[in-house]
């Protein structure tokens, strides 16, 4: 399937292929079996990365190490989905080194938030979409009724797109959200990971983009940093909508002397097109998995915000 210029992956089917990698962070092995377990459940057949349970220092393996298990499981033909298992950090080391030649031949799911990121605006400037999405530990610690999980296998088999769905989400309205619509293509992600790509080949344009955001751990002066590195460089200005996810792990009031949200609202009222806050995307359980390239529209109503997939 293609949308403008990107390509969607096929939907995946029972017995399909998807390899579980570690293109970032060390992750303990208790998940990595989880995921395998979830992903067999679904009639999927799961295979662990040479060194998905791998370690180096903070990461699972060194840059060569991570490099060919994500090349390895790009280039695999008989595979449908790629998996990681987590983020944390270091996923940056490999957007400059992949090759998509073989890739382009069989395009894949990548699955995956937090700092893989860096892989969905590589994946973005390439041409294909991929899913922002829940990961190892998610899967595993979930129990098997969870919406956000079902929503991902949904997606990754194709049923959330179903003509008899709504191919979307609707959620709670917040109080300074402003009201409108807007249709554009659905890009974004973390935002400290993102703001790391500022000014290089893999940022994210502007024109036309519903751009989502969210974070963990980060300071809100830091956070409002790079909004307003957002605003000053045009990027806010350009946009088609916005969505403010989940920043989470942080002491809301210690910097800034107001809510984060506050702060941020401050900081696009002089826009017109609609803005939502606390959507349920981020370091936590409600993470709605959403396509990152796919055309949206985002309606923001006095009762509820819709957020619907244009994905035939």
């Amino acid at each position: 399937m293609t949308s403008d210029r990107l390509i969607f992956p096929p939907y995946l089917h029972e017995g399909d292929k998807v390899i579980i990698v570690s293109p970032s962070g060390k992750i303990d092995k208790h998940f990595l079996k989880g995921a395998v377990a979830r992903l067999k459940a679904w009639g999927l057949k799961p295979a662990l990365a040479k060194h998905a349970a791998g370690s180096s220092g903070l990461y699972a393996g060194s840059i060569r190490q991570r490099l060919s298990d994500l090349q390895e499981a790009m280039d695999d033909a008989d595979a449908r989905a790629i998996l990681c298992s987590r983020g944390g950090y270091g996923a940056v080391h490999l957007v400059d080194k992949l090759n998509f030649e073989r890739f382009r031949e069989s395009p894949k799911w990548m699955i995956g938030f937090s700092d893989i990121t860096a892989l969905h605006c590589l994946w973005q400037r390439e041409g294909f979409a991929s899913l922002h999405a829940p990961m190892a530990r998610h899967l595993t610690v979930e129990p098997e009724d969870d919406f956000c999980t079902l929503a991902l296998r949904d997606m990754l088999t194709g049923a959330f797109f179903a003509p008899d769905t709504s191919h979307g989400y609707a959620c709670e309205p917040h109080k300074l959200n402003r009201r409108g619509t807007a249709e554009g293509t659905l890009r974004g992600g973390n935002f400290a990971v993102s703001y790391g790509l500022r000014g290089t080949p893999y940022d994210i344009p502007a024109e036309g983009t519903v751009l989502f955001l969210e974070d963990v751990g980060e300071r809100p002066h830091a956070i409002e940093r790079m909004m307003y590195n957002l605003r000053l460089g045009g990027v806010l200005e350009r946009l088609s909508g916005l969505i403010i996810g989940q920043f989470t792990e942080y002491e809301e009031k210690k910097q800034l002397g107001k809510e984060l949200y506050g702060a941020l609202a401050d900081l696009v009222k002089d826009y017109d097109y609609p803005v939502c806050f606390n959507f349920p995307v981020g370091h936590v359980t409600r993470n709605l998995p959403l396509v990152n390239g796919a055309p949206v529209r985002l309606e923001v109503g006095k009762k509820e915000v819709k957020l619907t997939f244009d994905i035939p």
